[in-house]
């Protein structure tokens, strides 16, 4: 039984990856950015619906899940995600050789900002991800997922699988990348996790004191 669920939050994880990758790929494709930005949201609507295993999805709901089965499930929906955006961002590439050359220049402008505003711009994406998929499970409304994906893309915030899928399309294999990776997962992390935390020590009578 642990076996299975081990392989299903790992497969889980590619899955939500390829769907990444598909996001990555209709921004890449289109010419205004507007319209990419929203376009990007059917990624993130679809790994919601289907319950897939996406890390930035996933790390915001640490504090209830803070066990050794909570941080399994994230390291393998973080490793299948990983593994899912590097062979399908390869595999776009090479069929649409337009998205990879659009990729490098993301790729350049990307690496170029410093590592701390990488890490900020991280946060700021990890508390959109919170919101986006906490207002889906509170309520099964899709309006968090389709304000909250555009307004981190067109913000320039930092999400760590997209980036990694984007550098995957552009082929760019470097120390620099595999840093700026690291340091918006980093940044992901936290900003996910900000406003669970703020509320660590509301009793229920304190919230229900502040809705009334």
């Amino acid at each position: 039984m642990k076996n299975k669920s081990i392989i299903k939050d790992f497969l889980d994880g590619i899955s939500a990856g390829l769907l990444i990758i598909i996001g990555c790929s209709v921004y890449l494709a289109c010419e205004n950015k507007y319209v990419g930005a929203v376009l990007f949201s059917i990624a993130l609507l679809c790994i919601c619906i289907k319950g897939y295993n996406l890390y930035t999805g996933k790390i915001g709901f640490m504090k209830e899940n803070c066990n050794k089965n909570g941080f399994s499930t994230l390291f393998l929906g973080l490793l299948g995600n990983a593994v899912a955006t590097i062979i399908f961002g390869y595999l776009v590439s090479v069929a649409l050789p337009v998205l990879k050359e659009r990729a490098v220049i993301l790729f350049q402008n990307k690496t170029t900002q410093g590592l701390w505003q990488t890490l900020i711009r991280g946060l700021f994406c990890g508390v959109l991800m919170y919101l986006a998929v906490s207002i889906y499970r509170d309520g099964k409304s899709i309006v968090g997922i389709l304000f909250a994906i555009p307004v981190f893309i067109l913000s320039g915030f930092e999400h760590s699988i997209a980036d990694l899928g984007y550098f995957a399309i552009s082929n760019c294999v470097s120390f620099e990348a595999f840093l700026f990776i690291i340091v918006v997962i980093l940044g992901n992390s936290i900003g996910s996790l900000i406003l669970p935390l703020l509320k660590i020590n509301n009793s229920p009578k304190e919230s229900e004191n502040a809705k009334s």
